[in-house]
């Protein structure tokens, strides 16, 4: 009995000890790309009538969002034009030298305008020796 019982158990332990030994899951390796942060200014310009534009250029997509009067638009960066200017098949967004201009394309009126003050400059450091 004794004998049954020491090799009924050494049976249980060689079943158990090959059981746990079982090919574990390998680790799974996901390569995720960075993301780039788009790289995106916003601006807010007021005109001389107190109409507020909000301006937000992505420089990653090369695009612009304007936001005027309860409206979104959505423009692509045009090479082709000087400086920063920005179209799609009805509006024309541009700032040249601080001019910025914001107009619809096929009446050429003029949604928004604001000139540059060239009067108001931020004061100059001068050294002084």
């Amino acid at each position: 009995m004794k004998k049954l019982l020491q090799s009924i158990l050494m049976g249980l332990i060689v079943i158990s000890a090959t059981a746990c030994k079982h090919p574990g899951k390998e680790a799974e390796i996901v390569a995720v790309a960075p993301e780039t942060p788009d790289e995106s200014v916003k601006n807010i310009f007021v005109d001389t009538y107190g109409e507020k534009m909000e301006v937000t250029v992505n420089e990653t997509k090369n695009t612009v969002t304007i936001h005027l009067n309860g409206k979104t638009y959505d423009l692509k960066k045009n090479n082709d034009l000087p400086e920063y200017t920005a179209t799609n098949t009805e509006y024309l967004y541009s700032n040249i030298k601080g001019n910025i201009t914001f107009l619809k394309k096929d009446v050429d009126m003029v949604l928004f305008h604001l000139k540059h003050d060239k009067k108001v400059q931020p004061p100059t450091k001068m050294a002084s020796y």
